[in-house]
């Protein structure tokens, strides 16, 4: 996962999924995490002030079931961190919301496409399946 976006990535995930699932996020490189990023999940209810970014390097975990990149490069680093795993590599190119520049809001309303899309990305990707009562 990208940097910038891999935390709102994984904030909404957990946020929908709760303990189902482990969910991590890493950057192809370590950065602070965006203003605006925490501010339009904020609106969401999804707290992303205390998100610690991590490059590839500081992930504690070499097993997955499935990776998921939001920027070619970071598809490039998914694909060789997983050459030698038995996991899904899937690309989402997802929008870089701070190359926008002008006003504030026409910056946080940059933020807000890419959260929605990957809440809807999510959403189908991750469906929550109900059980069956028999």
């Amino acid at each position: 996962m990208n940097s910038l976006r891999s935390p709102m990535a994984a904030a909404i995930l957990r946020h929908l999924q709760g303990h189902r699932i482990f969910v991590d996020s890493t950057g192809v490189r370590g950065r602070q995490i965006d203003g605006f990023a925490v501010a339009v999940m904020d609106e969401v209810g999804i707290d992303l002030s205390g998100h610690v970014p991590k490059s590839f390097d500081d992930l504690e975990d070499s097993s997955f079931d499935v990776v998921i990149s939001l920027s070619p490069e970071a598809q490039h680093k998914a694909v060789e961190m997983t050459r030698v795993m038995a996991c899904e590599v899937e690309f989402w190119h997802t929008f870089d919301p701070s190359i926008v520049e002008g006003s504030r809001d026409a910056r946080l309303d940059a933020y807000r496409q890419v959260r929605d899309e990957l809440t809807r990305r999510i959403k189908e990707r991750f469906a929550m399946t109900r059980a069956v009562d028999v």
